[in-house]
């Protein structure tokens, strides 16, 4: 019988888990990777080696098939037809007739062969649109649903902190309101499809000691609830997200997978979660192995299930033979066994696994659909940051063809358009003869489509990595010969070693890679026009080519843009397309500079008591485009309670002569408080769309709860006090203010409490406003 303490259930589930042997109760709990081989696509996965065989794995059920379609290159159709074979035999050949669960990486389009690509989350973050995200995240979820996957192990919801951690490609920005409202609308799109999002990494894991991957995190509790957990709260309240894997983390000493603070107390006990916790691949085994808190893999799993995870994946390292020997010596309360038992089969039965009779495969599929490349070329195009420009983007019409010179490593590269979970760079770097399988033009091929009248030239000049300097001169010499260059640099994903950034690569220098600044300053040294196109899965030290004598014309920061990022860059240098992403993370000084966030307090930047400065080189929120905004008039209401909402109004106007969008941006500073606060929060922002002379009123509908902090007893309120508002083109600059005083006693943020700002956008076109219309 089930006892009361444990989840409650369906009676259809009752009976199933009254019927099950602790063996049939362990094989839920695990998944199996059919297909691992040697390639490293995981952490220490060579050491993690699993010998046990498919068919004696599956001999009880299984819980989860560990990514099915994204170990190899397979046809996905094939492979369907594969998985609907194995399904039912798991239906019809072990004893309770319960299916897998199917998870997938999925963070930058189902991590599949043949698969859509699309930006990395940085560049989500960039983009600053929720909604174009869940567009997206909708049609992912869609693809993955055709091919009888249930789980995706997406979104990333860490908070950027340090941008010397290899993994901030993956991550969505350093505000937690800009991760939360990103990675909630991915959330929404990927199960409002019928899969189940997962969120990564449960919690501290971005936090990690000198940006070093798995390195020990030392936040304390008041940045775990002021910073680090919002988004994940954000995404579970407003998103009704399904599933959370755990970090690799051990905060303060003490490794989150065994910490039931996290994984129970917060995640279910406060907020409320009724999911499955997953834990990251071999987090269960790494608690006997790296943390060396459990003295054998039976004892971390006891840990592990105590505090509060349900499933180990990949494979059932600690969760199979060691526990079931801890249970058989007396050693474990089987109830903890039995909680993520109840968990995990309602979880298929909210799938609709329980009824699926797999009859009929997909015999052919398209995961490459025109609407997923038009999505695609939008989100990318949304998310290039113009970071300079002395005039010479757009590129003007000439009456002679132009010269273009092309010269860097990454102009050639399709590869250097995707980010480390993309299975171009995450799986297909181990398999060199297989082609990529969708079309991914490089950002060279796409200038040649973007200019077809011009003549270019492409010299390489050096490899993203590297001390080889000798093809600059060549590049040099193209670059003489030519009307405009265009230098592309920055990355190489991969994971481990390989390559220059994604899991595992780790920097200690914000500096390009190899000679590549060499090649930029060589290049800018000639005197023609030089357009920079950076890109890249992190932000790097780029002061000297924002200023200076060795500065370039331009500046066009990309972050991983996916498959149609080449036609996005083309497009935004030939005027086509106006540029419209901003800065998600600070542009960093140096790395000594390291961690920072705009988030700080006010010690936490430059003053006349330290000699070491760390201002970034451009700030949070930063972006160009090829018009003008003004902004003003910024209104607010005198007072509004700490329990409340206030509303705030700005008035933006396209004072340029071409179309563009403005990423209107409200800022906030609690000028005095019980505890430190940070000098600038942005506690909302719109993208506005503007013709040439249009106006438009932008409200912000803000809870106060955006301004709720930790206090000295570790209660999440919003205390009465001044407010000082501000909107401006980024975090550093108050173009237009205005001051709202919270009054009141102290609030006790709860569930009740918004999250979400809600905006009001009136747009009033020239006409109108030279006509002396305003909006009421």
């Amino acid at each position: 019988m089930i006892s009361p303490d444990l989840p409650i259930v369906s009676d259809r589930v009752k009976r199933l888990f009254d019927s099950m042997t602790l063996e049939e109760k362990l094989a839920q709990l695990v998944g199996f990777w059919v297909d691992k081989g040697d390639e490293v696509v995981a952490p220490m996965a060579g050491e993690m080696a699993n010998s046990a065989k498919y068919e004696d794995a599956t001999e009880h059920g299984i819980g989860h098939l560990t990514r099915v379609y994204g170990t190899r290159p397979v046809d996905p159709a094939e492979r369907a037809g594969w998985l609907w074979s194995e399904q039912r035999r798991l239906k019809k050949e072990t004893r309770l007739g319960i299916p897998a669960i199917v998870h997938e990486e999925c963070l930058t389009g189902l991590a599949a062969w043949k698969a859509a690509t699309f930006p990395t989350p940085l560049a989500w973050g960039a983009s600053f649109d929720p909604e174009l995200v869940e567009r997206m995240a909708r049609l992912i979820g869609a693809s993955m649903r055709e091919l009888g996957i249930h789980q995706g192990l997406a979104p990333v919801l860490d908070v950027i902190r340090d941008p010397r951690w290899g993994r901030v490609d993956e991550c969505i920005a350093e505000d937690p309101y800009v991760v939360g409202t990103i990675g909630t609308a991915y959330v929404r799109g990927l199960q409002e499809s019928g899969v189940h999002a997962t969120l990564k990494h449960f919690v501290g894991y971005s936090a990690s000691q000198a940006g070093r991957n798995h390195a020990p995190v030392h936040a304390g509790r008041r940045e775990l609830r002021d910073v680090l957990l919002p988004p994940f709260e954000m995404a579970l309240r407003d998103g009704g997200v399904r599933s959370v894997m755990n970090s690799y983390a051990e905060i303060d000493g003490v490794p989150v997978a065994a910490t039931p603070e996290y994984l129970e107390g917060i995640l279910r006990d406060e907020w409320g979660f009724d999911g499955v916790v997953v834990s990251d691949y071999f987090a269960v085994a790494f608690l006997h192995t790296m943390h060396e808190v459990a003295a054998d893999l039976g004892e971390a799993a006891e840990l592990a299930l105590a505090a509060g995870i349900d499933v180990e994946l990949p494979t059932g390292d600690a969760f199979l033979e060691p526990l079931a020997a801890r249970v058989r010596a007396g050693l474990l309360d089987v109830t903890l066994i039995d909680r993520s038992v109840l968990r995990v089969l309602a979880q298929k039965e909210e799938l609709g696994l329980l009824d699926e009779t797999f009859d009929e495969p997909p015999t052919s599929i398209d995961l490459d659909t025109p609407a997923h490349r038009e999505t695609a070329l939008q989100l990318a195009e949304e998310s290039l940051v113009l970071l300079t420009n002395n005039g010479v983007l757009p590129l003007a019409p000439r009456a002679e063809p132009l010269r273009i010179a092309v010269v860097g490593p990454n102009a050639e590269s399709s590869e250097a358009l995707m980010g480390c979970y993309s299975f171009v760079n995450h799986v297909l770097a181990h398999y060199p003869g297989v082609e990529l399988g969708v079309s991914i033009p490089s950002v060279l091929e796409s200038l040649r489509e973007e200019f077809p009248e011009a003549a270019i030239t492409h010299v390489v000049g050096c490899e993203v990595e590297g001390d080889d300097a000798s093809g600059i001169a060549d590049a040099v010499t193209a670059v003489e010969s030519a009307d405009v260059a265009f230098v592309v640099v920055g990355d190489r994903a991969g994971l481990f070693g390989r390559g220059t950034v994604g899991e595992g690569n780790d920097v200690e220098s914000l500096s390009l890679p190899g000679v590549q600044r060499e090649l930029v300053e060589a290049v800018t040294a000639v005197g023609k026009p030089v357009v920079m196109v950076v890109l890249s899965g992190r932000p790097y030290e780029l002061g000297w080519a924002v200023g200076g004598p060795t500065a370039p014309d331009a500046l066009l920061q990309a972050f991983f843009p996916g498959e149609e990022g080449g036609r996005a860059i083309a497009q935004v240098l030939s005027g086509r397309v106006a540029p419209s992403g901003h800065l998600p993370v600070s542009l960093p000084r140096s790395a000594g500079s390291q961690p920072y966030s705009y988030l700080h307090p006010k010690l936490g930047g430059s003053s006349e008591i330290t000699s070491a400065d760390s201002t970034p080189v451009l700030p949070f929120g930063h972006g160009l485009t090829y018009t003008t905004f003004d902004r003003s008039e910024l209104t607010v209401e005198a007072e509004a309670a700490t329990s409340g909402t206030f509303v705030a109004s700005v008035r933006v106007r396209n004072t340029g002569d071409r179309a563009g969008t403005d990423l209107v941006q409200l800022y906030a500073h609690d000028v005095f408080a019980s505890v430190t606060r940070p000098v600038a929060q942005l506690v909302g922002y719109a993208r506005v769309d503007l013709e040439p002379g249009d106006e438009a009123i932008v409200e912000f509908a803000v809870p106060t709860a955006r301004l709720a902090l930790t206090d000295r007893q570790f209660d999440r309120i919003v205390e009465p006090g001044r407010i000082d508002l501000w909107v401006g083109p980024s975090c550093d600059e108050r173009e237009t203010t205005a001051t709202v005083t919270l009054v009141g006693e102290n609030h006790l943020v709860s569930a009740a409490d918004g999250r979400l700002v809600g905006v009001r956008v009136e747009i009033l076109e020239a006409d109108a406003v030279a006509a002396g219309i305003s909006a009421e």
